[in-house]
């Protein structure tokens, strides 16, 4: 076969499922990027509201991406079901998923705001955690309705739609960067709210996000008759269990990798203000190309999963030969641009000379993770595709636990290279996982084509 037939065959359609993803992503980086913006703005030289939505938002990260992985979970089995033409149990897992999921996302939220008193004994400044609690308590009320959301979400990605969320997604985070606006500065009437104020509209639109797409899967057709195919004799036990069994190593995952930033961001706080609101700079910008990848990530997935239920050895292959091509041009690209303006990027969030001089130093080190992130990310979505899920959770505690936060402390404290050494550990994290995930995608792709 051709260089062509090889690595470029699918490039089409992966890149026509993911851009609607990219694009709903895009509106949730477009938000970060407001209420980064924003708060940086209405706290001018204090670096303390700046500082605080980096805590809030680290902390918040991991229950976020527990309740993701989760929801993510889904995607595979009626990815795999939608091709057997299997429509009366793809319903059964979606009204599972619509009773199983905003349970879980309640047990997260409580959870969450259990260990809202812990937040004082991490390291940080007092006043900063003091302005984060606020913040951080209503990202705990948006965990349910992110849930229910997904249920509908990950389902309409399953059978390979992807434009609807992305439609709702950007509806609801335009309503978000207006209310960014108009609570964070006290328009429209309103009091100025400054940190708190972008938590609000945060919540807002989390409410609103399953709400509008329930509505859309009620009233489209050919959605409309999974919901009439709900069935009493549906084994909701039995479906939740396999959810459980899909989505909890995906959330392992997501929370390991999640622990290593939060981890790093808590370590940041121990140098001081700057150093907090530097490093939320560089993880804005982070977050911004992770997403990216992550949208091609979840556009793997729903390919490789049709290919895996119509048992297409080949097909799988090329997927997988195609996605790891994008992803090499993303972060090669995203390396010349972190590298080239570094100078200018912390610009965009802060007028404190020391904030921006310490962030530059920090994008470098972001750039030079990108590659590894690109990789990991993807070859995650082809493992979720073929639903060999169980060993990512311990891949990602190899290398997020015992490798990243163990070296980033080494390189910041030890070898007194400062805030940006601890960046180095998300290096050696990122580039390990890429590694020891290739390992496994290319040893199931052998036992596939040893039994087909």
């Amino acid at each position: 076969m051709s260089f062509r037939g090889r690595y470029l065959s699918k490039i089409p359609e992966l890149l026509r499922l993911a851009m609607p993803v990219a694009l709903a992503q895009l509106g949730y980086i477009a938000v970060q990027v407001a209420d980064t913006a924003m708060v940086g703005a209405y706290g001018g030289e204090d670096a303390v509201p700046l500082a605080a939505v980096s805590f809030g938002s680290t902390v918040a990260w991991v229950f976020t991406f527990l309740c993701m992985g989760l929801s993510i979970g889904l995607t595979p089995i009626i990815g795999e079901l939608f091709v057997q033409g299997e429509k009366q149990r793809m319903a059964n897992y979606l009204e599972t998923s619509l009773l199983f999921y905003p349970i879980f996302g309640l047990a997260c939220m409580a959870l969450q705001i259990a260990t809202e008193p812990l937040l004082y004994h991490l390291g940080q400044p007092v006043e900063v955690v003091d302005m984060a609690l606020p913040y951080y308590r209503l990202m705990a009320y948006c965990l349910p309705f992110a849930m229910y959301y997904g249920s509908f979400k990950q389902f309409l990605e399953g059978v390979g739609n992807t434009k609807s969320a992305m439609i709702v997604t950007i509806a609801t985070n335009i309503l978000n960067i207006v209310l960014n606006y108009i609570f964070i500065f006290g328009k429209c009437g309103f009091e100025p709210m400054g940190v708190y104020g972008a938590a609000l509209s945060t919540l807002i639109s989390r409410i609103l996000n399953p709400i509008l797409l329930g509505g859309y899967f009620v009233c489209a057709k050919q959605y409309r008759e999974y919901i009439t195919l709900f069935s009493r004799k549906a084994k909701h036990w039995r479906n939740s269990l396999q959810l459980l069994k899909m989505g909890l190593p995906i959330s392992g995952q997501m929370v390991l990798e999640a622990l290593a930033f939060i981890v790093t961001g808590i370590m940041m706080g121990w140098f001081g203000t700057e150093a907090i609101s530097a490093n939320q700079i560089g993880n804005t910008y982070g977050n911004c190309t992770f997403l990216m990848v992550l949208s091609l990530g979840s556009a793997t997935t729903i390919s490789v999963s049709h290919a895996f239920g119509r048992r297409d050895v080949n097909e799988i292959a090329d997927v997988v030969r195609s996605t790891l091509l994008m992803a090499v041009v993303w972060g090669v690209c995203v390396i010349a641009t972190f590298v080239s303006l570094r100078h200018l990027m912390p610009m965009l969030f802060t007028e404190n000379e020391a904030v921006i001089v310490l962030a530059s130093q920090m994008l470098v080190l972001y750039g030079a993770f990108q590659l590894s992130d690109a990789m990991q990310c993807t070859l995650v979505g082809i493992l979720r595709g073929l639903q060999q899920v169980r060993s990512i959770a311990t891949i990602s505690f190899i290398a997020y636990i015992v490798l990243n936060i163990p070296v980033g402390y080494f390189v910041a404290f030890k070898l007194d290279m400062g805030a940006p050494g601890l960046i180095v550990g998300y290096i050696v994290g990122l580039s390990a996982a890429a590694i020891l995930y290739g390992a496994q995608v290319a040893r199931y792709l052998r036992y596939l084509r040893k039994i087909s």
